[in-house]
């Protein structure tokens, strides 16, 4: 009996010790999702991993190839899919500890869409900043630094830069600096001396004109202009010797200036050959009144100074109206008297130049007045106007358009044409209507030149009768790089969906198919019999036929038949 219970007991024992041994099972993980589920392989992606058991252990693979992964908490991961991943679907999975969570998840990779290229590509250069600094004083001498970028989307090559000035002479350099090749997106400054030949004395401005001239890579010429509006500030401008010097502001001190605090255009945007009004608000940010306010658009001079009265008055006409000329009236208008911080709206009539390519173009904008002295001031400023050449389209049938029936498909002759007078680049149309289906509905126009046509064959479903209204919309982007759309729409109509009735003369058909055709009955030998007695009494004996009419039954003759010829009467 001992010897049984010592037997028991150690083959006890030593189950104990084999369970030991072997591994206790650790806690499954779950993954329940990934976030994004479609990623672009451009660039690199960080998608998250939702589930559950997480640990800092966990890492997760991509069609079992690990990523770089990082660990936010037992419900969070965080996985970096690299770039250049090749476009297909890849399987998401976890390792825990060396071993796989439950669940797995589908991610999508894209390559990105290739956008439209633009027709062509030309340089462009656009001012940031321009400092006079030195001995700004009438007989100083002064450098003017300009900072500008080319932000066209090709090099520029052979630039260079012209300086021209009513107020400063330019020295050294005779007013021409040479650039050379600037690169897109190059920044470059360019730095001119000159020597102030003007009386200065109370001005606040000087007025200088940068004209640069380059190439492209294939020859082409290009000319830009700019105004450049040189603050004299820093200390007290005197007309005769001595340096600039701060000073302080002596109590009491009145001046007038005008400035234009905010402007608009009545068209937007504008595109050559545009008439527009330009509105502008003028405010005197000064402490002393300005008289007698003459405003002159384009940029110019007035006569006279010091309160004594000289030959010629106001000159308008030196302006540059290449670009924006004045209409309906001289761009030189009298405003009247504005007090010290008050406003007035002004209003300048103008034209878009037709000849006026894309681009964003200075005006300047002088104000003549005379202050509490009687003497002859003149504000002179410079605001920007931008210029689009838009793409106009005509949308169309390029044919009238087979019937449309409710329920059923019918093709629709779409037609898309520049009727613009450049070049343009066109994205994507789309057909779109609220009354039914439409298939084939999509697709890129690309570039047209000007009288090019492209053409769309889209299947329209229509939902119910009547009049039917089409949304043709058109994506392109601007001369500015902003993404515009064209909105068209066309008009369709739907016809009652038309059904064949089975003969059925119960159903009012009258012996005659939905068609309308002829119905023929077949001709018995009773029929026959009776047609021949018929023509002996000298009836019509042809066999009746029904055709649609009137509502009513209408016996119409096939084919008549003679009466037949009966033998004459004898002796038997």
């Amino acid at each position: 009996m001992k010897r049984a219970f010592f037997r028991i007991l150690s083959l006890a024992l030593l189950a104990a010790l084999m369970m030991a041994g072997l591994p206790s099972p650790a806690y499954a993980a779950d993954l329940f999702s990934i976030s994004p589920a479609t990623i672009v392989n451009n660039v690199n992606n960080t998608i998250t991993v939702s589930g559950a058991g997480f640990d800092a252990t966990a890492v997760a693979l991509l069609d079992g190839s690990p990523l770089s992964t990082t660990f936010v908490d037992a419900n969070t991961l965080q996985a970096l899919v690299p770039v250049g991943l090749a476009a297909g679907s890849y399987t998401i999975t976890v390792n825990v500890g060396g071993s796989p969570a439950n669940g797995f998840a589908v991610l999508t990779v894209l390559a990105p869409t290739p956008t439209a290229p633009l027709p062509f590509a030309r340089p462009q250069f656009a001012v940031y900043t321009s400092k006079l600094t030195g001995n700004i004083r009438t007989g100083g001498d002064v450098t003017l630094k300009v900072v500008m970028e080319n932000v066209g989307q090709s090099t520029a090559y052979n630039t260079q830069a012209v300086f021209t000035s009513s107020d400063l002479l330019a020295t050294k350099t005779g007013g021409i600096a040479v650039i050379g090749t600037v690169a897109y997106d190059q920044e470059v400054e360019v730095s001119q001396t000159f020597y102030v030949s003007a009386q200065i004395s109370g001005r606040s401005v000087l007025v200088a004109d940068m004209t640069l001239t380059y190439y492209d890579s294939n020859g082409t010429s290009y000319t830009d202009k700019f105004t450049l509006s040189l603050p004299v500030s820093g200390g007290t401008v005197s007309s005769g010797g001595g340096s600039v010097a701060p000073t302080a502001t002596p109590t009491g001190v009145k001046s007038s200036q005008l400035v234009i605090t905010g402007y608009s255009s009545s068209v937007d945007p504008l595109q050559p050959g545009e008439q527009f009004a330009l509105n502008m608000t003028v405010q005197n940010v000064g402490n002393a009144n300005a008289q007698r306010i003459t405003m002159i658009v384009g940029g110019g001079s007035s006569g006279g100074g010091g309160g004594t009265a000289v030959p010629g008055g106001i000159s308008g006409g030196s302006g540059d109206f290449s670009n924006f000329a004045p209409v309906s009236a001289s761009n030189v208008q009298s405003l009247g008297d504005l007090k010290a911080g008050e406003k007035i709206q002004a209003v300048q009539n103008l034209v878009v130049n037709v000849s006026t390519n894309p681009g964003a173009y200075p005006l300047r904008v002088t104000f003549s007045y005379l202050n509490d002295k009687n003497e002859v001031i003149s504000d002179e400023q410079v605001i920007t106007l931008l210029v689009y050449s838009l793409p106009n389209v005509n949308v169309s049938f390029y044919r009238p358009p087979d019937p449309f029936f409710a329920g059923q498909p019918g093709m629709l002759p779409i037609q898309i044409v520049n009727i613009g007078k450049r070049f343009a680049v066109l994205g994507d149309v789309r057909v779109t209507t609220e009354g039914g289906f439409i298939e084939n509905g999509t697709s890129l126009v690309g570039p047209l030149d000007a009288g090019g046509f492209f053409t769309l064959d889209a299947m329209f479903t229509p939902d119910q009768p009547g009049t039917l209204t089409l949304n043709v919309t058109i994506d392109y982007v601007d001369d500015f790089n902003q993404p515009r759309t064209l909105e068209k729409t066309l008009e369709v109509e739907v016809m009652e969906q038309v059904v064949d009735p089975s003969l059925d003369p119960s159903t009012g058909g009258n012996g005659m198919d939905g068609g309308g055709e002829v119905v023929v009955e077949e001709e018995t030998t009773l029929h026959k019999i009776f047609r021949f007695i018929k023509g002996l009494l000298g009836l019509d004996s042809a066999w009746p036929v029904w055709q649609p009419g009137g509502g009513g039954e209408v016996e119409t003759p096939v084919e008549p038949v003679p009466a037949p010829v009966l033998p004459a009467p004898g002796k038997g």
